[in-house]
């Protein structure tokens, strides 16, 4: 069965196409900048690059295209047709309590999603271009669609609902939903398989540090709470967003600085982060090589990005009653050492002990953590894209199997 992968964000598409039954990668790529005058396109075949050059893409649906085009061509394909494509799995950021699993994707689906663009006015319109874009490129081609909050969806009350106004939730779903779930299951499943032990006795906290950060504690196989929450400016530090903070600042600053919602609204997700502490870059490399040279912001920067880390790793430790594995993944978790180091230092009374010449390594998969460690700590890239074939491969074989479920009565 080959499962095409559409992972869309708003101005960008990153695309695999994955034999499922070995979960060989057979294409892959990304397409950035769309609906810009000049976009990149970036082609792969089993992990070497093929094509690479910039043109101008109007759309998603013209991203799509392009690269379904390099998937049949004579000169640089894998496949012959369209029709040895057996579904397309996509990445849908927002759910809301609608679906707490994958599912086939309907009319009914597509108009659900569309009520939940207010929860993510920001992804889930991109995500739903793909899936029209597709199929309308692939109409006989059945689409599932792989939700980011479904994981936390197994949060209980006490971690999901907000001391607000009740009818706030119940009228207008505000409580917390949590994201980044695809890769949070990713490597949390991962890292009970190498450890070969039952991820349902397992005591996790997965650490997806990178532009967006999110931390989410997975105790006995279920999310027991994660720090992203109504929306992803919830939680930790990132690159262009605060994170946690008194939410009186709001209307105080409104105020004060006569700046509207839509302002407001800007600089939180935008223009906060490590970019407001640092005044230099969203981006930790630049910001890692300016503390180097001495830059205070910069390092102020990295101190109250990595604090924030180890605080909620401390409290998620507390409430499942202790700790069993520690995984660090995405951009920073991968491959920013000194931050590792950094966030895992002071941590012994927990049981955590961080080896650092282990622990110099970048973007692969290796054990940190010292042999005195009571906690195993690791580094796990993650594979979204591989999680999300999955489970369109197991909505396609639950559909089938119902269909002959019904022909048999």
């Amino acid at each position: 069965m080959n499962i095409f992968v559409l992972n869309c964000g708003s101005s960008s598409l990153k695309y695999q196409l994955i034999n499922i039954e070995n979960e060989e990668v057979i294409a892959n790529g990304l397409v950035e900048k769309i609906t810009e005058s000049i976009s990149d396109f970036k082609y792969y075949r089993k992990n070497n690059l093929e094509l690479e050059f910039e043109l101008e893409i109007t759309d998603h649906k013209n991203a799509i295209q392009l690269v379904l085009e390099r998937l049949i061509s004579e000169e640089h394909g894998v496949i012959e047709n369209f029709s040895e494509i057996d579904v397309v799995g996509h990445r849908v950021v927002h759910a809301g309590e609608k679906f707490s699993g994958s599912v086939l994707i309907t009319k009914e689906v597509i108009a659900a999603l569309k009520e939940n663009i207010k929860l993510a006015p920001l992804h889930n319109p991109a995500n739903i271009v793909g899936i029209e874009a597709s199929k309308k490129l692939m109409p006989k081609t059945p689409d599932v669609g792989v939700f980011d909050t479904a994981f936390h969806q197994s949060m209980p009350e006490e971690a999901y609902l907000y001391a607000l106004p009740y009818d706030w939730y119940q009228e207008n779903g505000v409580r917390r939903y949590g994201f980044h779930g695809t890769s949070h299951k990713y490597v949390s499943e991962r890292g009970a398989e190498i450890l070969n032990k039952d991820y349902n006795k397992l005591k996790i906290i997965s650490c997806h540090l990178g532009n967006g950060s999110s931390i989410t504690a997975i105790k006995e196989g279920k999310v027991i709470d994660t720090s992203m929450g109504f929306t992803p400016l919830e939680g930790l530090v990132m690159g262009t967003r605060p994170g946690d903070i008194d939410p009186g600042i709001i209307p105080y600053i409104m105020q004060e600085r006569n700046l509207s919602i839509e302002e407001v609204d800007k600089k939180l997700n935008n223009q906060s982060g490590v970019l407001a502490l640092s005044s230099i870059s969203n981006d930790f490399r630049e910001i890692l090589e300016a503390a180097e040279k001495g830059n205070k912001r910069a390092k102020l920067a990295i101190d109250i990005f990595c604090r924030r880390v180890k605080k909620y790793i401390g409290s998620y430790a507390a409430l499942m009653g202790g700790l069993d594995l520690l995984v660090f993944t995405a951009g920073i978790g991968e491959n920013a050492v000194q931050i590792r180091s950094k966030i895992l230092s002071e941590l012994e009374y927990f049981g955590i002990l961080i080896d650092e010449e282990k622990n110099n390594i970048k973007a692969k998969e290796a054990k940190i953590s010292s042999k005195r460690s009571i906690v195993d700590v690791y580094v796990i890239p993650t594979n979204e894209e591989l999680v999300i074939a999955r489970e369109a491969k197991k909505v396609m074989e639950k559909y089938i199997e119902d269909i002959v479920k019904d022909l048999i009565k």
